[in-house]
């Protein structure tokens, strides 16, 4: 009989030893999940590239979406670097910075794609704002080579659906001109601005 109650006591023990060593395996596999999900998450963010040639004669560069929007509601940008009478034309050039680009200290991503010193390694979006009309990228090599000549050679155009009517030119290469209305871009672009697809 005392026997038995040992055995049983000692098969309860292993099981409890096998539940708990299971639960930490699992525990461990769990938490290692997290981390490599990130990872992968922070590897496909879209990165992004706007530009407005303002009527002030400066030339505003941001470097993502929620700068870019306080940009059009505000007119000001709170935290920037200045280089003043080095952009197009002798114009200034004004590089706003989140909060988090402050901290950091240095050049930002956006100043940093401007002056072609970093590409983007994933999805890319890219506006620029000049004399009424939105050009529109969503291929890095597009947009550099606007930077580089100041023109986009091939391009689709629709006339009056940007946000206040504006002209919007999507920015096409050899590859993409071949494939018609660029459909994926016009999404995006809406979807930039909340407006709907006509």
């Amino acid at each position: 009989m005392h026997n038995k109650h040992l055995r049983t006591t000692l098969l309860m023990v292993a099981m409890g030893l096998g539940a708990m060593s299971g639960c930490a395996t699992q525990d461990t596999y769990s938490n290692t999940e997290v981390p490599i999900a990130a990872a992968e998450k922070k590897a496909v963010e879209e990165q992004q590239l706007f530009m407005t040639f303002h009527e002030n004669g400066r030339v505003y560069v941001l470097g993502d979406t929620k700068l870019q929007e306080i940009f059009m509601q505000t007119d000001e940008v709170a935290l920037t670097r200045t280089r003043i009478g080095e952009g197009p034309d002798g114009r200034t050039l004004i590089f706003g910075m989140s909060k988090n680009d402050a901290k950091r200290g240095g050049p930002t991503d956006a100043e940093m794609m401007y002056d072609g010193k970093m590409e983007p390694t994933g999805p890319f979006y890219g506006e620029v704002i000049k004399d009424g009309r939105y050009y529109v990228f969503v291929e890095w090599k597009d947009m550099a080579g606007y930077l580089k000549n100041a023109e986009v050679p091939l391009t689709y155009t629709e006339i009056g659906t940007g946000p206040k009517g504006e002209t919007v030119i999507y920015a096409l290469n050899k590859i993409t001109a071949k494939q018609g209305q660029p459909v994926a871009a016009i999404e995006r672009f809406n979807k930039q601005h909340q407006t709907a697809v006509m």
